[in-house]
């Protein structure tokens, strides 16, 4: 089933004629679960892999020997879905308890060294065909498929996330590798990527505001401040919150590739490439939800029932602290170094 985004609440060109100037598209890829070949573009899925090349591993020194197992946490979840569905108010069973409890436990891998190759996680795979945003890869390749360490021990702070890119033809790929190496345990349950199908669809995106010219974000703010003031002002119950730009007009929530990064949480930061320095585009959104309160306006039509804290999470994948991941690419030569930031 296609997933369709609602029409914007306002025209937000009829109100700012400038930001035609500003427009762009961006291709939602609405994962939803499901069962992916390696043939379908994915996240979390099965992937089309050479059986004669080394599977990406992280080689950096730090903790991977303690941790949560990969199937502890999917049947956590089940649990706790199975139990919502059954009893929305009660929660889980005593015998459900008591299996979360257990499910909840630290495991140790014996004999595991901290600079073990520690097998990274395919989060997503993504064919050209399927996503009209998706540039090509080197050589015209037309696979991305997007690897992370399940732990974050990574970068000055020790903290941070380390994460792998690779491109290729996928009409290459003639053996499969079928028993791809997988890792023992997780630093965190939000790296393991439950198995969804895409729905792609392309819509209309414009720039963060911070990034706009200051004379047009100006007017946009005063706009704002009027709506709020008029919501401020109304006796009505039941009055819906004011449009906004950032969160109903400007760039959709939810996993995306293409279009325009947000900064809600930081300060735009240049992103430029460390090969060439020429200005990264933003290649793909990671985010821990489709939609929230802040953003239900992008709700598909197709779910506009659907409760939100149910279904708003198909993947189960968690970015910081609930947040975005943007990754970033050199426009000039995709085989280029890639950086990221987290929103």
């Amino acid at each position: 089933m296609p997933r369709t985004t609602p029409p914007r609440p306002v025209d937000v060109e009829a109100l700012f004629p400038e930001l035609a100037a500003h427009r762009g598209t961006t291709t939602r890829l609405h994962p939803r679960p499901g069962q992916p070949d390696v043939t379908d573009s994915s996240v979390g899925g099965p992937v089309l892999w050479p059986a004669d090349e080394p599977w990406p591993v992280c080689t950096e020194q730090h903790e991977r020997a303690r941790g949560e197992r990969p199937a502890d946490i999917r049947r956590r979840r089940q649990i706790l879905a199975d139990a919502w569905l059954r009893h929305p108010d009660s929660g889980p069973t005593e015998a459900e308890r008591q299996e979360l409890d257990a499910l909840d436990d630290e495991h140790v891998v014996a004999g595991s060294a901290a600079d073990d190759p520690l097998p990274m996680i395919c989060v997503a795979q993504l064919y050209r065909r399927d996503v009209p945003d998706l540039p090509a890869g080197p050589d015209g390749r037309d696979l991305l498929q997007v690897f992370w360490c399940p732990f974050d021990a990574h970068g000055p702070t020790g903290y941070g996330m380390l994460i792998d890119l690779r491109w290729r033809r996928s009409e290459d790929v003639i053996d499969l590798l079928t028993a791809p190496p997988r890792p023992r345990v997780v630093g965190f349950d939000g790296y393991v990527p439950e198995p969804c199908v895409l729905h792609p669809e392309r819509v209309t995106t414009y720039p963060f505001a911070g990034l706009l010219p200051d004379e047009l974000r100006t007017r946009i703010d005063a706009w704002e401040e009027g709506l709020e003031k008029q919501a401020e002002e109304s006796e009505a119950d039941d009055e819906p919150d004011p449009v906004g730009y950032q969160y109903d007009l400007s760039i959709p929530p939810g996993w995306r590739a293409g279009g325009f990064a947000s900064w809600h949480t930081t300060d735009p930061a240049p992103m430029t490439c460390r090969a060439c320095a020429a200005p990264m585009h933003l290649l793909l959104t990671v985010d821990s939800s489709e939609w929230d309160g802040g953003s239900g306006s992008w709700k598909p039509l197709e779910e506009r029932d659907l409760a939100t804290h149910l279904h708003a999470r198909p993947t189960e994948v968690t970015v910081g602290r609930w947040g975005e991941l943007n990754i970033f690419a050199c426009p000039d030569d995709p085989g280029h170094p890639h950086d990221w930031s987290i929103q």
